[in-house]
């Protein structure tokens, strides 16, 4: 189960950062269409990271991942 978790978190990272690409495509053009395809480039964007959230979140819930530290010393 913790590998389709770990599938899915990167599936949604994946495409953030290519809808970021695909925004910043469409931005750097400038044509009378980009525009739609910007904001929907964005939009997309938004959807992927609540739904990583969202993953991450549930996946807390039900034990599959916990929070730790940065190395400190346990308290």
């Amino acid at each position: 189960m913790q590998g389709l978790l770990w599938l899915l978190v990167l599936a949604c990272l994946v495409g953030i950062v290519a809808s970021l690409g695909s925004g910043l495509f469409h931005l750097s053009r400038g044509g009378p269409d980009d525009s739609r395809r910007l904001a929907r480039a964005l939009t997309v964007r938004i959807t992927l990271s609540l739904c990583l959230f969202a993953l991450l979140v549930i996946a807390w819930y039900l034990g599959y991942i916990a929070p730790h530290g940065l190395g400190g010393a346990p308290r």
